[in-house]
């Protein structure tokens, strides 16, 4: 049996509902927060947005942080629409805001840290009872203002804020200039051409004779450099000594 179509009345009776999150929602909001933010990140040199899911289930235990789910709920099955974060003081070691601007400036802000709303539900009034039930909460608890921070190239929400009285505050633009640099790596390099004789089929280069050892060498060298003998030596026989006086005398 096919369940029958929804009705234009049934569709009109649809309510959608805001909770607090639980435990138990935090893998469902995580692929929900996937889906809704994946074409935005793709455009935007912000960080990518949620950060991480180790971050998201940290900020679930954090003191001074809302989440609030918002849910269509249709007989006994809810579809999440919306998801809102936001905390009563700046939180993370890596943001980019000042707390003493807000001082200085006499605000109390209620710090609007995600906001998403499902694509099927976008342009049916679920973005905007986000806000007033975000801002309700600024109210109850002393807060004078939200504040949130968004891409300037995400044209379609800051079109969304501007036209619900958000204006913009003294915040960074990114900017870029390009630099010119070398390659970390040299270009392509022309090979040699071979020589002739490393060419296939050239003849074989003729060895050269084979080298005297270094033994042979350093003998025949102290054979050439030594002093030649006396020439008294040389006069007489081997083995007879010479006479004192000889010398000196004439025949």
């Amino acid at each position: 049996m096919t369940k029958p179509a929804s009705s234009p009345a049934a569709e009109d009776e649809r309510l959608i509902h805001v909770r607090r999150i639980h435990r138990r929602d935090l893998n469902r909001v995580w692929e929900f927060l996937k889906k809704v933010f994946r074409d935005v990140n793709r455009e935007t040199v912000e960080y990518q947005r949620p950060r991480s899911k180790k971050r998201f289930l940290e900020v679930y235990e954090e003191e001074g942080v809302e989440q609030l789910l918002f849910e269509v709920r249709e007989g006994s099955g809810q579809e999440i629409a919306g998801y809102a974060e936001c905390a009563f003081e700046i939180t993370g070691t890596d943001n980019w805001m000042n707390e003493r601007y807000f001082a200085k400036h006499d605000m109390r802000p209620l710090f609007v840290e995600e906001l998403a709303v499902h694509p099927d539900y976008q342009g049916r009034g679920v973005g905007a009872f986000m806000l007033e039930q975000l801002e309700h909460l600024a109210r109850i608890r002393g807060c004078t203002h939200l504040v949130l921070e968004v891409a300037e190239n995400n044209i379609g929400a800051l079109k969304f804020y501007r036209k619900r009285s958000f204006y913009r505050l003294d915040a960074a633009i990114f900017m870029a200039k390009k630099v010119a640099v070398d390659s970390e790596l040299l270009p392509p390099r022309a090979l040699k051409r071979p020589r002739p004789q490393d060419a296939p089929g050239a003849p074989a280069k003729p060895k050269r004779a084979a080298r005297r050892s270094s033994k042979a060498r350093g003998a025949e060298r102290r054979a050439t450099s030594a002093p030649p003998p006396p020439a008294a030596a040389l006069d007489a026989e081997p083995g007879t000594p010479a006479e004192p006086g000889e010398e000196g005398e004439q025949g």
